[in-house]
């Protein structure tokens, strides 16, 4: 490799192409091996499409930003943000939408308003945010001052998919630095990669098979202690032998403990199953939840550092961090130029099995998005959370939330006026995909 490569290479730190997330920059310190190829896509020495300005975060300039108080408690309703919130719901088709918004742009000053933000709905794959909060708690509990043991842990356990992890649509990039192979596919019993690069694909790419995966570990994680990873016969000998009720108790002694000792309701916060039927046919769940604001109470500890502590804030944010084709929420080309932050999930119901599609239900129909909002990126003028739940039933609301996104992002700009260019009106944005990348895209064009 020529000079001049290699140094392409080194500066693709500050880029990203179209893959998932977690700063492209990252392969040196997390091992996830997809982001090597992620270089050298944004370096040009591969094809591939490179995203947006907001997308090309290198690692140092994603940590928590707030500082002026500790996250534990959303401030008392702004007057002036809760009039325009209610304006916008009510002249928009969003009357019926759950939604908690927290202005952060100046510290002295945070503002908060919401509508109907205590709502207890399923909101499908954003309670794998609960997932990696356990995790990331379970492994400060072992290890309270010892940062680099659980470092550790998450770049060096390798984790090998099984029935746990079945079945799932959706697909994961697998990249192999030695032969510079690159494949999306969903994932297969026997797939091994490490407990980061699964947490990356749970959360990026959204995958349940992971998600179910990262979940096995964490009750292994519970059971073994500071043994674990344990040697691979007490691995299996363990889940061969474990009862469906003492697994079950262990991922959930987890997910709660995880819950009540960062300061949320279990009764009202909750991801109590695994995400797969495989999983779930091995281990015993309960009902899982969510309120706007208790996921907007997630994102305001996190970019406080107190989200179980400064490490696991960084590397939940990290995790967060859009560096695939934007979908739903996070999609509006008015968010091109800045940094997100971003979950989305769906679960819908049909009343008779083949009436209603994907995204459809006719009997229950939820959307659910969290984003944090830098803007623009590395230097936010702008800096606001927001978690979003709708069910609009017979209809795919993708689109809807994609222009909800911009609707919020004009009443934000609306407090800070002084400090903000023009911006271009609704209406002047070309269309952009916005659903799942795994499933053909919506038709709807209009929200509802």
């Amino acid at each position: 490799m020529n000079l001049c490569r290699a140094l392409c290479l080194m500066l693709a730190a500050c880029a990203a192409p179209q893959l998932l997330a977690y700063p492209v920059d990252g392969y040196g310190y997390s091992g996830i091996r997809r982001l090597e190829y992620a270089a050298a896509v944004q370096a040009e020495a591969v094809k591939g499409r490179k995203l947006h300005p907001g997308q090309y975060l290198p690692l140092t300039e994603i940590v928590p930003h707030w500082s002026a108080t500790k996250g534990h408690d959303l401030p008392a309703p702004d007057a002036e943000l809760s009039a325009g919130l209610d304006v916008l719901m009510r002249g928009s088709g969003y009357a019926t939408y759950s939604i908690a918004l927290l202005d952060l742009s100046d510290p002295a000053r945070p503002r908060y308003a919401s509508k109907s933000a205590d709502d207890r709905v399923n909101v499908g794959s954003v309670g794998k945010v609960i997932v990696v909060l356990a995790l990331m708690q379970t492994l400060a509990d072992l290890y309270p001052t010892d940062i680099a043991a659980r470092e550790r842990i998450l770049r060096s356990t390798q984790v090998v998919a099984d029935t746990y992890s079945q079945y799932d649509h959706h697909t994961v990039p697998f990249y192999d630095p030695q032969t510079k192979k690159r494949v999306n596919r969903q994932i297969r019993a026997g797939d091994t990669a490490s407990l980061w690069e699964y947490l990356d694909w749970m959360l990026s790419a959204s995958s349940n098979s992971a998600a179910s995966m990262v979940q096995k570990e964490l009750i292994a994680l519970m059971h073994f202690g500071t043994a674990y990873p344990p040697p691979a016969d007490q691995y299996q000998a363990f889940f061969a032998t474990a009862g469906a009720k003492q697994l079950g108790d262990l991922h959930l002694a987890a997910v709660d403990g995880a819950l009540t000792r960062n300061g949320f309701d279990s009764l009202q916060f909750r991801q109590a199953s695994l995400f797969t039927r495989g999983g779930k046919n091995r281990v015993n769940g309960q009902q899982s939840f969510a309120t706007s604001n208790q996921l907007l109470k997630f994102l305001y500890r996190m970019e406080a550092g107190t989200l179980v502590d400064a490490f696991s804030s960084r590397e939940i944010k990290r995790l967060m961090y859009m560096t695939q084709r934007r979908i739903r929420y996070a999609s509006h080309p008015a968010l091109n130029d800045y940094g997100v932050f971003f979950k989305s999930g769906s679960f819908y119901q049909c009343y008779t099995s083949g009436r209603c599609g994907k995204y459809k239900g006719d009997k229950t129909n939820r959307l659910a998005s969290v984003a944090m909002i830098e803007s623009p990126a590395g230097a936010p003028k702008l800096h606001y959370l927001v978690a979003v739940t709708s069910n609009v039933l017979r209809v795919n609301s993708a689109v809807a939330h994609q222009t909800l996104a911009l609707r919020i992002q004009r009443l934000v700009e609306k407090m800070h006026p002084q400090s903000l260019p023009v911006s271009p009106p609704e209406g002047s944005f070309a269309p952009v995909p916005v659903d799942d990348p795994d499933l053909p895209q919506a038709r709807e064009s209009e929200p509802p």
